[in-house]
């Protein structure tokens, strides 16, 4: 399982230094999809291996594969194929500028994220993040645009913000282990419920680590810069910051979360972590009700969701099944959306809903799958976001927090309304004008829809297919899902 353990790391940035080498080659332009694909097949290995009772371990335990991080490579991966491969023909690149720089960001990308699931070790793990913020970045502000490079800028600064506050953090919680006799980072020593730990220093590191993971999952009120970063990076960018950035930054936070909740109880954390869900939920549905741009419309459903995961991680283990399955649901169907909202903006030639109008009549190849991936996303079932709400909310009235999860639903339902308004006012209805048909006769106009995808239709159909039947697989899934919420809740 050694290999398991260094290809998502070594394999991207291998394949980095070639996409810098290759240039806009074909072998080049392919780096992202091979890492990608390194990623999620590393990752199905350490489910296996996970699943017979293994726990793989390099470097004297710096990394470590349990159940909670072979899962979490394995959304990494498939969140990564996703928008890669679905974002193969995107116009990434201005003439004249060295696109290997942009492929090698995604797969450096891809191994950080890799190494902060990974990693043992909180503090290797809070650098593993950082370097996202740095890779992003560029990735942000890649079309040198105004409006790019703004939101380039406001996306570091808040960033590097938030991860200073969780390095603060994460000294605290090493000072609080100095009373051990021996003083760690190590994840696994610091869970253990028997250690000595200075209470005063967890209870203040586990805040601050919390608070600056939070502002990476873009949770409110210290999600400001994530609508301006989604709505101008380029698609397959938004889809992977939205699908694995957010995802990552929460696993951080649950990860703090076990080491809180053996020192000082599980009540401290489940006040922020609900406040901070149902603020997030609020700020997504005032903003959505009158939203004009449909991949800021897909930024604030982000905002949405992570408010969601967090009231559920506030529930604590009844909830945290539902809360890991909500992680993969959300990764592929927003990677989904965010490679189809590219395409449409590249066909459309804008991003104002006001202005892309009747999909279903004129472009249909680009309308069902937006349609199919919004019904997801608003919870419709058979997908896998709906079961994941659903569990969130019965884990909710059954563990006491019924109020908490009450006003959440609320919030729900009229974001829900919000998305649908938006959606139909894009895909439904007649067009306001018609395309002339090359082949009509002088003097008649037919319709003629645009029945192409203007990219790959197999990552789509994956990606759909599996949030629609992954919530019906009680095994293997059902059972990695419980082991990895095991690991959360103490067990190794």
């Amino acid at each position: 399982m050694d290999l398991a353990l260094w290809t998502p790391l070594a394999v991207p940035v291998v394949l980095a230094v070639l996409s810098l080498t290759g240039g806009a080659r074909p072998l080049g332009r392919l780096g992202p999809v091979a890492s990608s694909a390194a990623v999620l097949l590393s990752g199905l290995l350490l489910v296996v291996a996970v699943l017979d009772g293994k726990v793989p371990s390099l470097g004297g335990g710096v990394l470590r594969a349990d159940a909670l991080s072979a899962y979490m490579l394995t959304v990494v991966g498939a969140v990564g194929l996703v928008s890669t491969w679905g974002g193969l023909g995107h116009a990434t690149a201005a003439p004249g500028r060295f696109v290997g720089s942009y492929d090698a960001l995604i797969s450096v990308f891809l191994a950080a994220m890799s190494l902060a699931v990974l990693a043992d070790n909180i503090g290797l793990m809070w650098a593993a993040v950082e370097a996202t913020t740095i890779t992003t970045a560029f990735l942000v502000g890649h079309h040198r645009t105004r409006s790019s490079l703004e939101a380039a800028w406001k996306y570091v600064i808040l960033g590097s913000v938030g991860v200073a506050i969780a390095l603060l953090g994460i000294v605290l919680i090493y000072a609080a282990s100095r009373g051990t006799g021996e003083p760690t980072l190590s994840w696994l020593v610091l869970s253990h419920t028997d250690l000595p730990l200075d209470p005063a220093l967890i209870r203040a590191g586990g805040a601050l680590a919390v608070l600056g993971f939070a502002t990476k999952a873009g949770l409110a009120p210290m999600h400001s810069w994530l609508p301006d970063a989604h709505s101008q990076a380029p698609a397959p960018v938004s889809g992977l910051m939205s699908g694995v950035l957010l995802a990552v930054a929460l696993y951080a936070i649950l990860r703090i979360q076990t080491i809180t909740d053996a020192v000082i109880g599980p009540d401290f954390l489940r006040v922020m972590l609900s406040v901070g869900g149902l603020l997030s939920l609020f700020v997504a549905a005032a903003l959505l009700i009158r939203q004009r741009d449909f991949k800021r419309m897909l930024a604030y459903s982000s905002i949405e969701h992570m408010g969601m995961m967090a009231v559920g991680a506030a529930i604590g283990p009844a909830a945290l099944p539902a809360v890991l399955l909500y992680v993969l649901g959300h990764g592929l169907t927003k990677a989904t959306l965010f490679v189809v909202s590219g395409r449409i903006l590249e066909v459309e030639g804008t991003p104002r809903i006001d202005d892309v109008r009747a999909l279903l009549v004129r472009r249909p190849g680009l309308a069902v799958p937006w349609l199919i991936a919004m019904a997801a996303l608003v919870g419709f079932p058979p997908f896998s976001i709906f079961f994941s709400e659903v569990g969130i909310i019965v884990a909710g009235f059954g563990t006491g927090m019924g109020v908490v999860v009450g006003v959440a639903l609320v919030l729900l339902l009229v974001i829900f309304a919000a998305l649908t308004r938006l959606t139909v006012a894009m895909t439904i209805g007649a067009p306001a004008g018609v395309d002339a048909d090359p082949g009509a006769t002088p003097g008649s106009v037919r319709v003629a829809p645009d029945r192409s995808a203007h990219g790959p239709r197999l990552p789509l159909i994956l990606a759909l297919g599996t949030t629609a039947v992954v919530a019906f697989i009680a095994e293997p899934v059902g059972t990695l899902l419980a082991r990895a919420a095991a690991v959360l809740g103490g067990a190794q």
